[in-house]
């Protein structure tokens, strides 16, 4: 490998933003894209006054409603570094999506509301990230708000979360009122002028030594007195800034700013790039998979439809785990056990793309799809068969019939239901006999059937008749002795619903635990399962 490609690798950054809805991570991420440099004019997900929408945010139905549905790939070069940001949905019935997601990441920006804190949400993805060792990074948001202390938020993380935490700067000012931070490595004091462009362009500031006459004069006698007092307190009591428990995720630095008005965004930009790691590692079927082993190899995170919604493309999202990427090249497609051509490969601000011509381990690329990719599969260099560990699967809690409003667009509603299906935010069944008029479709959410409802109008023109089901818990099955899984074979089935699974395995759906439980006493040798036994179809 040469110092060239080696040095390719090093500059990588690939994190995903989580945090509870409403905390501000895409508005984080919006002001990220403009201190690089990647956009001219950041926009929000609320103002009025800006008349613009996220980047991140590119769904019709994320721009009514103002919430992330879908993970957003951005892509821009900041300080020497080639930075991929994964913007992730906060609301629960997305989590599906966000933990797959995760699986693509070296590290994670966790984003507070600096009045709520810790949330019921950031406690989920929180788990998932400290399960993997991910480090953490965690910036707390909406500053120019009241909030909670920010010794109170230290000490929050450690009793709720379980980490301890080092914060990189610290407020100056009072609640609510904050004029700007101490930035504990330099002990420095950046000062900020008033946002007079409602946080659309970078907010100007002045840095004072700790010491200056001149910052003491800027600030009032009982917030200068604050601040002395504080930093006493975090130099002798509070954490010691270590970067090996950083990097397995033991220690979060923090960072305190408002995305909206541009408070601190910048340094914490700066700082993450300095301390967040390059590309990590992948254990595979054949063991750990360096970023520097010269040998192709990436797996797929991510399927999304109809980005460009006048051309219905598809879109396979990938992390490349080794080797070089390049335009056109043959690879071994894991699942189909075929060769495949990687051909028009492009990365991403949002939904405006450029094709590419080389990409490097860390970086996250976009294949146009036939349809042969799944969510879990892996692509290596010809002759190299490794798989890459398996995706976590979800069982599904609420369920829904689903059909065409007009059965003229049976047609199109077909091929949506399938398409949507595909990306893995949803799971598809069928009543045995029942052909394509209807579909029983499954998710972790109710927030999930109104965006297929919404997705199958706006992109497929096919209006659709949703009837919610009663039932709770999905399981898979299968005999002991091998025999076939029919209604016939199966005592209890009419107590609930007996599907297939896109794949044609038997699935049954019941109202509760206390249903499967009857089902499973008086079916000896039944075998069942909370997700496939066979994961890797799904």
């Amino acid at each position: 490998m040469s110092e060239e490609w080696k040095q390719e690798i090093e500059k990588r950054r690939t994190f995903a933003i989580i945090s509870h809805p409403d905390a501000g991570k895409t508005t984080l991420t919006e002001k990220l894209l403009l201190y690089g440099g990647a956009i001219h004019l950041a926009g929000s997900i609320k103002s009025r006054k800006t008349q613009r929408h996220a980047v991140s945010d590119w769904m019709e139905i994320e721009k009514q409603r103002g919430i992330s549905v879908t993970s957003s790939v951005l892509q821009f070069d900041y300080g020497g570094c080639r930075i991929n940001i994964l913007d992730t949905p906060g609301h629960q019935d997305f989590s599906e999506d966000t933990y797959r997601t995760l699986m693509a990441v070296d590290s994670a920006v966790m984003v507070l509301d600096a009045a709520k804190g810790v949330e019921a949400q950031t406690k989920k993805l929180f788990r998932v990230c400290s399960e993997r060792h991910i480090p953490i990074f965690t910036f707390v948001n909406k500053l120019d708000r009241f909030g909670k202390a920010p010794i109170d938020l230290m000490d929050e993380l450690e009793s709720v979360l379980g980490i301890r935490s080092y914060p990189m700067n610290w407020p100056v000012g009072s609640d609510g009122r904050y004029r700007g931070v101490y930035h504990r490595q330099t002990r420095q004091v950046e000062l900020f002028e008033a946002d007079e462009s409602h946080g659309q362009k970078e907010r100007a500031s002045a840095l004072y030594a700790l010491d200056d006459a001149a910052l003491k004069e800027r600030l009032e006698p009982d917030v200068w007195q604050s601040l002395q007092d504080d930093i006493t307190l975090l130099d002798e009591a509070g954490e010691s800034f270590d970067e090996e428990r950083i990097a397995c995720g033991a220690l979060t630095p923090m960072f305190f700013g408002s995305a909206m008005t541009n408070f601190g965004v910048r340094n914490f930009l700066e700082e993450y790039l300095r301390l967040a790691p390059p590309p990590a590692p992948r254990e595979s079927s054949d063991g750990r998979i360096e970023p520097a082993d010269d040998r192709f190899s990436a797996f797929v995170f991510k399927i999304q439809a109809n980005m460009n919604p006048a051309h219905r493309d598809r879109l396979a999202f990938i992390r490349i785990v080794s080797g070089r990427f390049e335009r056109n090249m043959s690879v071994w497609h894991s699942q189909s056990d075929k060769t495949v051509k990687l051909s028009q490969p492009q990365q991403f601000l949002a939904q405006d793309r450029q094709i590419i011509d080389t990409a490097y381990p860390g970086d996250i690329v976009g294949l146009f799809d036939s349809g042969i990719f799944g969510i879990g599969d892996t692509l290596t260099d010809v002759g190299r068969k490794i798989r890459f560990a398996d995706f976590p699967v979800f069982p599904p809690e609420k369920f829904a019939r689903v059909q065409a409003k007009d059965t003229m667009k049976r047609k199109q509603f077909t091929k949506g239901v399938e398409q949507l299906t595909q990306e893995g935010a949803i799971q598809l069944f069928q009543q045995p006999g029942a052909g394509s008029e209807s579909y029983i479709v499954g998710t972790v959410g109710t927030l999930q059937f109104e965006v297929l409802q919404y997705r199958l109008q706006s992109e497929y023109n096919t209006e659709v008749l949703l009837n919610m089901q009663p039932f709770e818990v999905a399981r898979w099955l299968a005999f002991e002795d091998g025999r076939e899984v029919t209604p016939a074979a199966l005592r209890g089935a009419d107590r609930g619903m007996f599907v297939h699974d896109r794949d044609g395995r038997p699935v049954l759906l019941v109202n509760n635990e206390w249903a499967l439980g009857w089902i499973t006493e008086n079916n000896p040798g039944l075998l069942l399962y909370p997700v496939p036994p066979d994961k890797d179809k799904v």
